[in-house]
């Protein structure tokens, strides 16, 4: 197989083993294994294939051709904007989320506020961003595929994820969608609050810095100062 190959099939892996374990094997794993006997399992399953993509990723290497020149300010400027807007978008999904696992159906019965008001997804969506701003930057081939992928799961996953609340939360998961977009409404970006927007470009010094070490590439505001 080539390092490649070995990419691909490691991010079918990823997403694979993440949509078939949060959905159809889900039931009967618990009620064989217990809730943590699962979760330990899921974790497993989930670094196991993550470590396949990073040495998978590292053996395609950096080299060949790439689609566009992701290097340009006009691209850095962007997708910096999009990665302060991905965090921000996970750091509001952390306050009554009904979408998160054990979440009381009460809490799909309050009226959207926030970051809500854009999408009853923000954290799918931030993830979703995050992955779109790297395939923009880094238009390789062993990128897109891994940017890709992590866009697939995190869209379709939110997709899914509204039929499993549905099926745990009945009629309030389905009042929460009438009152809810799934799509972003961008418009409504005023409504998340100026506490948490701070939160997100705060996070988001850290962690474009701790992007240098760990990629080996600058980003954001520290690959002007670089």
């Amino acid at each position: 197989m080539t390092p490649l190959a070995s990419l691909i099939a490691a991010n079918i892996a990823f997403v694979g083993s993440h949509f078939a374990l949060s959905h159809p094997l889900r039931p009967s794993l618990v009620k064989a294994l217990g809730t943590r006997g699962f979760l330990g399992l899921y974790s497993l399953v989930s670094l196991g294939a993550f470590a396949w993509i990073v040495m998978a990723y590292q053996q395609v290497g950096p080299g060949g051709n790439v689609l566009w020149n992701g290097q340009s300010t006009v691209i850095w400027s962007l997708t910096s904007v999009m990665t302060v807007l991905a965090l921000t978008l996970v750091f509001a999904a952390f306050k009554g989320n009904p979408a998160v696992p054990e979440a009381p159906a009460s809490l799909a019965e309050q009226e959207p506020a926030g970051a809500f008001l854009i999408t009853r997804h923000p954290m799918m969506w931030g993830f979703a961003i995050w992955a779109l701003s790297h395939m923009l930057v880094m238009p390789s081939a062993r990128s897109l595929i891994t940017a890709g992928a992590m866009l697939v799961l995190a869209l379709l996953g939110a997709h899914l994820q509204d039929g499993k609340k549905e099926a745990l939360m009945g009629n309030a998961w389905k009042g929460w969608e009438a009152r809810t977009r799934f799509w972003p409404r961008w418009s409504a970006l005023g409504a998340i609050s100026a506490l948490t927007w701070l939160a997100g470009i705060v996070g988001w010094l850290p962690a474009t810095w701790l992007h240098l070490w760990l990629a080996y590439v600058p980003a954001g505001l520290w690959r002007a100062v670089g």
